[in-house]
């Protein structure tokens, strides 16, 4: 599937719950390092008070959630990255920020960018996420998952199938008229979604059927 179709087409708040399950993955100058996505938010653009393009704000910081389907948008907080992905047309400011993966490939690579926290603490987070990705800077801001070293793969052969999808009020958002809206979606049961108590964890971390770990190398990003 084109990232074109993917990215438009329907509301955010439905690709962002097609997002999970999918493989994310990144090139980095170390290695390949990525996982299966397990948390999302949606961000509704002008009229989200939460979104960072409400009541049509743009700048050089948020431009890339004016971009194309598939864009990357990287912004900092508290000295962290984090990614969302702009979705729907050019000039429709909403985006799909990447709350968490299930690190699948390059743990290594992950464990050493997280200082040697235990697997299960390197990528419940945004900000933990991209830490571990060793995202430091801002340099995917403004390329496109088409061509960049970062990329996630759309075919429904590498998706992960959650058995449920919870949703619940977003992260961090405590004001406005939408700040207890059900624009957060994770994999029920999966111990990579943040703020969840282990009581919540499965043993098959919440899939109904996991995806094939070996990825051809024509289908990686960076090449």
């Amino acid at each position: 599937m084109a990232y074109q179709d993917f990215f438009t087409g329907r509301p955010t708040q439905e690709i962002a719950q097609d997002l999970l399950g999918r493989p994310l993955l990144y090139r980095s100058p170390a290695g390949l390092v990525g996982g299966w996505i397990v948390e999302t938010e949606a961000y509704l653009g002008q009229a989200d008070n939460a979104a960072h393009a409400y009541q049509g704000h743009r700048s050089a910081a948020n431009e890339a959630l004016y971009g194309p389907p598939g864009t990357i948008y990287i912004y900092e907080r508290r000295g962290l990255f984090m990614c969302d992905i702009a979705v729907q047309d050019a000039e429709v400011p909403q985006g799909v920020l990447l709350r968490g993966i299930q690190p699948v490939w390059g743990l290594d690579v992950m464990t050493k960018n997280r200082e040697g926290r235990p697997v299960g603490e390197l990528t419940n987070g945004p900000g933990k996420l991209f830490r571990a990705f060793g995202v430091r800077d801002k340099a995917l801001n403004l390329h496109n998952l088409v061509d960049a070293p970062l990329t996630i793969l759309l075919g429904d052969e590498w998706q992960s199938q959650p058995r449920q999808i919870g949703s619940s009020a977003r992260v961090g958002v405590r004001s406005g008229g939408w700040h207890d809206r059900p624009y957060r979606f994770f994999v029920a049961g999966n111990q990579w979604v943040s703020k969840t108590p282990k009581r919540s964890w499965t043993k098959d971390q919440g899939w109904l059927k996991e995806a094939g770990r070996v990825l051809p190398a024509e289908i990686l990003p960076g090449k």
